[in-house]
């Protein structure tokens, strides 16, 4: 049986976009640590922008607040299980 070069179909791709600016929020609350939580992953490792999404800009703005909320101790540097 011979192998066909047929197009793989990966479904419907979609374009990621950045939250920040599609909601138009221009200030990113390092106090708000529910929210910080949505750029973590459960090691408690800032997502990088391909997973998250982000502009350079509002992903430099999003590692700024999860370092300031660390500092603070709302949130932790390293965890077994955030999520």
């Amino acid at each position: 049986m011979t192998l066909v070069n047929e197009p793989i179909n990966r479904g419907e791709i979609r374009k990621k976009y950045c939250r920040f600016k599609k909601h138009g929020i221009k200030y990113i609350d390092y106090k708000d640590p529910n929210f910080l939580l949505k750029f973590v992953n459960e090691q408690g490792k800032i997502l990088p922008r391909r997973l998250s999404g982000n502009s350079a800009k509002y992903q430099r703005k999003v590692a700024q607040a999860i370092k300031k909320a660390r500092h603070l101790a709302l949130l932790p540097f390293v965890t077994d299980g955030l999520k």
